[in-house]
């Protein structure tokens, strides 16, 4: 089978602090027949690493080379726009961490970029200030568009929502590296060493996984366990290549069956 997934995680895998059926023995099939994944996340606030042990305490075993996510594809952007560049952040420890990897200085004056992504702990006077440093000529770069991020108790403002607040009070629009930007699903393909038509990308959303995948022209997978429903679809001038209603569809047991070879065939073909 010569393909490879790109693989959204809240929705697909889990639902908030609970696996989705399945979810764990479709990926250890991939492992054991040694088919090339990445999972993909545009919440900015954990490391590859504090994903990964998350995932493994769901009883989901990955290496961090398994995890990209839109910090890391913020950062790398970034790097390759300024090099040594300089940053006033709004957000938190993976966002922060992937942006020292990639050689940039946080500063809290004159910096190059106001970069914005998922937070709990932002407040007026961060807002005001990356305001002025915005009009003062700061770039601003937002990890991801997404307006808010489920929660165990209930959605909360995600990175799309906090910018948007910079783009009214400076008129300024932001970029975001994240999905379903190219800029980071060419990345991942890219890291997987995969062309274009060996990619496939499951997700739950059409607004950023299928319509991203679309975009790159991958092959995509919409499971209906999140937060796109069959209803939908007719909403958008864009489909996917198959829909199932989990992941778990594409097994029986603990081995994918001759439906499930079939069903990723098609989509791989």
């Amino acid at each position: 089978m010569t393909c490879g997934f790109l693989i959204d995680m809240d929705g697909v895998v889990y639902r908030g602090d609970k696996l989705i059926p399945g979810a764990d023995k479709f990926i250890n099939e991939l492992i054991k027949r040694n088919i090339p994944f990445m999972f993909l996340t545009n919440n900015s606030q954990r490391t590859r690493r504090d994903v990964a042990t998350r995932l493994s305490r769901m009883g989901i075993n990955v290496q961090e080379s398994h995890i990209y996510t839109c910090a890391m594809a913020t950062a790398r952007f970034l790097a390759l726009q300024k090099p040594n560049g300089t940053a006033y952040v709004i957000g938190e420890g993976g966002l922060l961490y992937s942006l020292h990897c990639s050689g940039y200085a946080i500063v809290d004056h004159d910096p190059d970029y106001v970069v914005v992504g998922e937070g709990r702990t932002y407040n007026c006077e961060m807002i005001e200030k990356a305001v002025q440093m915005i009009m003062k000529g700061a770039k601003l770069i937002a990890t991801n568009p997404d307006p808010n991020c489920p929660t165990p108790a209930g959605i909360r403002p995600g990175c799309g929502a906090i910018v948007s607040i910079l783009e009214m009070a400076t008129g300024k629009k932001a970029f975001s590296p994240g999905k379903p930007s190219p800029v980071m699903l060419r990345a991942a393909r890219k890291e997987l060493g995969l062309t274009t038509n060996q990619t496939i990308v499951i997700g739950d959303t059409m607004e950023t996984d299928i319509l991203g995948g679309a975009q790159m022209g991958y092959k995509t997978i919409l499971v209906l366990s999140g937060g796109s429903k069959i209803e939908d679809l007719e909403n958008y001038a864009y489909k996917p290549d198959m829909i199932i209603d989990s992941v778990a569809d594409l097994l029986e047991s603990e081995l994918l069956n001759d439906q499930a070879e079939a069903k990723l065939a098609e989509v791989c073909a």
